[in-house]
């Protein structure tokens, strides 16, 4: 659920090339905060693949050693980032597997985005660079994802909803990524500290 000063209700954008620069600005001032906390930095979900529609909400997933919920609270609030609160910003199936994870929103005012923090080397760390790089990928496969995207939109407005809707069909297209990913060789980015 957004905080009382976020949007609850869903709003596209056909790509825009500032995402990238948005996500490079707010990766440096997590790095200056988190230092050798943070295996990795990546730019996922929609906002990482060029070319796709998203919402203008800039998702970001630091990889780290443990999940360690009481020092990272305490590394982000000191910088004004505030930890989602819901049972699913805490745990997710990824890989029938249950995966730790927290997900922090930026300050009241701040640019908007959503920073994922995941065990380096999870099934879900996995899945969001899976996601990333079979959309960014597969021209067909990224097309098809923002026309169903944009009718969902249309249709279920409220961000509740349509989440809970495009989850489920996120499973149907990661069925194709898992292939693809077979077929590829494709492997996750390397597990050095980086900002992908």
């Amino acid at each position: 659920m957004p905080f009382p000063d976020e949007p609850n209700t869903v709003a596209l954008l056909d790509y825009q090339p500032q995402w990238r620069a948005d996500f490079e600005s707010l990766a440096g001032r997590l790095r200056d905060a988190l230092g050798d906390h943070a295996c990795a930095i990546d730019h996922v979900g929609s906002t990482s693949v060029p070319g796709l529609a998203a919402k203008d909400c800039v998702d970001i997933q630091v990889r780290v050693t443990t999940i360690d919920e009481a020092r990272y609270v305490r590394l982000f609030a000191a910088i004004g980032f505030r930890c989602r609160p819901e049972p699913w910003n805490r745990v997710e199936i990824s890989g029938r597997q249950e995966c730790r994870k927290l997900v922090f929103a930026p300050p009241p005012g701040a640019r908007r985005c959503n920073v994922h923090l995941r065990a380096q080397g999870g099934p879900n760390a996995r899945f969001a660079l899976l996601f990333r790089d079979y959309l960014r990928a597969d021209e067909t496969a990224r097309q098809a994802w923002g026309a169903f995207k944009q009718r969902l939109a249309l249709s279920v407005p409220d961000l509740p909803g349509y989440g809970q809707i495009k989850a489920a069909a996120t499973e149907v297209l990661m069925t194709a990524a898992e292939r693809w990913a077979t077929e590829t060789g494709w492997e996750p980015a390397d597990q050095t500290p980086t900002v992908t």
